[in-house]
């Protein structure tokens, strides 16, 4: 169902083989682009969940060059390993945008991980929604206004749920601030994986 504000919570939108045919596509990833700590700008202080990237961009982070999107991972220099097909197939069936997602950023949440409210305005087309799938163990979900004063919903993201920032709310603030551990068995060690397509440049 649509929310006022412009976002869609499509729960339970992929089935377990299909969660389990997106997490081998994403640990074929992991395995040419391992998982890094991006840190803050300016601070320097690291985010608690570690992330990667896959697609022809990748979102970055880090205290000189700050938030940023990149063609090759910070670590080691390399392109960012090519997008699986689901994700680009997942991104065709919940969007109407004409365009593909050019970035597909991967994060890590362990049980302790968190990500504060913050907008995605790193990209120049804000026109293409932004779309996040939840694997893994379930978390608390904040989402709130284009303002960071305003108010913010919580919701229970379950492993297999889809949220779609767009519309008027393509710049919506939001956030995780718990991981709920043990609460799915796709990933062998536990924890949670996020992945966030987004589409970085205009279309030609």
């Amino acid at each position: 169902m649509a929310d006022p504000a412009g976002w869609r919570h499509l729960a339970g939108y992929l089935s377990r083989d299909q969660q389990a045919a997106l997490l081998a596509g994403i640990r074929t990833v992991i395995s040419g682009a391992s998982l890094y700590p991006p840190t803050m700008p300016r601070t320097g202080k690291p985010f608690s969940v570690r992330m990667t990237n896959c697609g022809t961009l990748g979102w970055v982070s880090d205290a000189t060059g700050g938030y940023r999107y990149q063609a090759t991972h910070p670590v080691t220099g390399q392109p960012w390993p090519p997008m699986p097909t689901v994700p680009v197939k997942l991104w065709d069936s919940v969007t109407s945008y004409p365009a593909g997602p050019e970035a597909c950023l991967v994060n890590f949440y362990s049980d302790e991980a968190k990500l504060g409210l913050h907008q995605d305005r790193d990209e120049d087309e804000f026109a293409a929604p932004v779309v996040s799938v939840s694997l893994g163990d379930s978390c608390l979900f904040r989402v709130g206004e284009n303002v960071r004063e305003g108010r913010t919903t919580s919701m229970k993201l379950k492993s297999g749920d889809v949220v779609i920032l767009g519309g008027d709310g393509r710049l919506a603030f939001h956030g995780v601030d718990r991981i709920y551990p043990a609460t799915s068995a796709l990933l062998r060690n536990g924890g949670r994986i996020n992945l966030t397509l987004r589409r970085v440049t205009r279309p030609a």
